[in-house]
């Protein structure tokens, strides 16, 4: 039997061996650290036994594929350590997610905070033990049989859902038997790093009629190190959430009235509207038009353009004058409106159609998330149409735009990927092959590395996505650059060729920012509400240490404000100790403190938020100074 290594190595092997014994072969460490395999390209478990000829990878917890082994073994451990500590608890199902996993349980009398502490107790008790973990076979119908017999009506509901003649595979622990493809751990022992982080109620096959189950997360890592770091990441974001410092802040809030609809108020509308007026800035200087459509268009172009079909669920309808209405989910159609009034010649493109377009989609309740997912929120929305000689040069402007965009906001950390073709999509096949070579060239062209995203594309054309890191690690899928050789045809758009003919324009939509409203949320996490000094609601609080510089204050945020500063004034009858702290809680980049002497001199003194002292400035040259400041730090 011969063994084909990752390395192109070759071992020979007179009988057949595990995957877990051929770990062994090549050294003992290895063996140690071995969790599964994958043999001829399917993921098997380290006591797989190969019997004829194939290639090996020995996966271990350095692996992603090893990373998923030992998670979904963590959850099966936690469901045996629920059933132990909660006999009346019936197991559902426990899948893992991004960094961790969670299991399903119904039980009535619900878990507690106390009860997770027990339950990870009770997972690091069996681990120590180390049971081995054992594959079984057994056809649907024993499986059925099986679980019913234990009490587990769940998990034979799940099973009943499987095609009969289908062989399944239990895994048995110890007391504990669970349905599952695999592959596990060997030995329990081999899951060493976990921790339970929080519960949740979830509905029964995720539909509101059916019962209300418990839900337990938790996180999993090869070492201790790791999960350690993962745990400080977790308490980073909590610290970080956009949802906390926005009301500590006063940017925003969000009540039942209005579900996933942001109320801005004073300071987080001043936020949101210099993000905004960069954007703007940006677009005069790269030719687009800035527009406004309607928020309301009729059913007809909704179904001409696909959104009907294809996007109907999301979409808020009304019905007016026997007529139904969809409230715009997306500014497309209503851009080729624009695109359509009058003879457009080849000599117009390419022609940049950009809207701050407020849009609604009909997310489900229990996804909304402060900022980062809402149902009202505003795209910094963009078309081009242009010729498709054109294309190459429109999307490679395109991506500079958009780096350029990202690095001004601080972000420098990108990953890029080429999301392809949906099952679910219009157009034909030879468009979209056009389209994705398109994409794939201009990134190509600036050796800039991308990962492919197989069917992840839009339902009307592939999309360069763009996946920003943040302070702490995090990644935030924001803009898209989609080309669509399509809608522009379902909906009549037509521009006349240099030979008279009638074309129809390639048109790419993009936004670089996403939802602004989500973009804020990143920003707010980012920088722990530290927004940088040409964002900051307030640029700068003045500030009196007695009464006999309150005229001088006044007067000084008078002649700032008329330069553009956005400064206040703390005139309170308060020791300025305490001045200092209030606005250096309110994250405000810039601390202005008056005194007798600043007074005489016509001077401020100046310090940061971080307490860093800048020593005393002319009133009449801040501006500038802390301009000056500002542009130092973003290069």
């Amino acid at each position: 039997m011969k063994i084909t290594l990752p390395d192109e190595s070759v071992r020979e092997y007179p009988s057949p061996l595990s995957v877990v014994e051929i770990a062994a072969d090549i050294g003992p460490g290895l063996a140690k650290a071995t969790l599964a395999g994958e043999v001829d390209g399917r993921l098997v478990d380290a006591a797989f036994v190969m019997e004829a000829d194939a290639q090996l990878r020995i996966i271990t917890g350095k692996d992603a594929e090893g990373l998923e082994v030992i998670r979904h073994s963590c959850a099966h451990l936690l469901a045996q350590a629920v059933k132990q500590l909660f006999p009346n608890a019936q197991v559902t199902i426990g899948p893992v997610i991004e960094d961790g996993f969670y299991y399903d349980f119904s039980y009535p009398d619900g878990f507690s905070e106390g009860d997770l502490e027990r339950i990870q107790a009770q997972m690091e008790s069996l681990a120590s033990e180390g049971a081995k973990v054992e594959r079984l076979s057994m056809s649907r119908n024993d499986a059925i049989d099986f679980f019913r017999g234990i009490g587990e009506e769940y998990k034979a509901k799940i099973i009943e859902d499987i095609p009969a003649e289908e062989e399944l595979s239990l895994y048995r622990q110890g007391d504990f038997t669970d349905l599952c493809r695999g592959p596990h751990v060997a030995n329990l022992k081999q899951i060493r790093a976990f921790k339970l982080t929080k519960l949740a109620g979830a509905y029964w096959r995720g539909n509101s009629e059916n019962e209300m189950l418990q839900r337990i997360y938790g996180t999993a890592w090869p070492d201790k190190k790791t999960l350690d770091a993962h745990l400080h990441r977790i308490a980073e974001a909590e610290k970080r959430d956009h949802r906390r410092i926005g009301k500590d802040l006063d940017l925003f809030h969000f009540q039942e009235e209005a579900p996933g609809m942001v109320f801005w108020h004073r300071d987080g509308w001043s936020l949101y509207t210099a993000v905004e007026a960069y954007v703007r800035e940006l677009l005069s200087e790269y030719d687009y038009q800035e527009v406004h459509t309607p928020q309301m268009l009729d059913r007809s172009l909704w179904e001409r353009s696909g959104h009907w079909d294809k996007f109907r669920d999301n979409m808020f309808t009304t019905h007016v004058d026997d007529r139904d209405y969809a409230i715009k989910p997306m500014n497309c159609p209503g851009h080729i409106q624009l695109f359509n009034q009058g003879l457009r010649s080849y000599r117009d493109l390419p022609i940049r159609i950009a809207e701050f377009g407020i849009v609604h989609r009909n997310e489900p309740s229990g996804t909304l998330h402060g900022l980062m997912r809402a149902r009202r929120f505003t795209q910094d929305d963009a078309h081009v149409f242009c010729t498709e000689d054109q294309l190459q040069a429109e999307v490679s402007t395109l991506i500079e735009l958009t780096y350029r965009m990202y690095k001004d906001f601080g972000f420098t950390d990108i990953e890029v990927a080429l999301s392809t073709r949906p099952k679910q999509r219009v157009g034909e096949d030879a468009l979209w092959d056009r389209a994705e070579e398109a994409l794939a060239k201009a990134l190509e062209e600036k050796d800039i590395p991308y990962t492919v995203q197989p069917g992840e594309g839009a339902f009307y054309g592939p999309k360069h996505e763009f996946v920003l890191r943040d302070s702490i690690g995090r990644r935030w899928q924001c803009g898209t650059i989609q080309v669509d050789f399509s809608m522009p045809g379902r909906l009549d758009a037509t521009f006349v060729a240099e030979d008279g003919s009638k074309q129809v324009p390639v048109m790419i939509h993009r936004a670089i920012l996403g939802s602004l409203e989500r973009f804020i949320g990143i920003l707010i996490e980012d920088t722990e509400g530290k927004m940088p000094f040409w964002l900051a609601p307030v640029q700068a609080v003045l500030m009196n240490i007695t009464d006999r510089q309150r005229d001088f204050v006044v007067e000084t945020e008078k002649f700032l404000k008329k330069q553009g500063l956005r400064i206040e004034s703390d005139l309170r009858n308060e020791k300025i100790g305490y001045k200092i702290r209030h606005s250096t809680l309110r994250r405000v980049p810039y601390l202005l403190v008056v005194g007798d002497k600043e007074t005489a001199e016509g001077t401020v003194a100046v310090r940061t938020r971080e307490g860093e002292d800048l020593g005393t400035i002319k009133v009449s040259d801040l501006y500038q100074e802390l301009l000056h400041l500002d542009a130092s730090a973003r290069l």
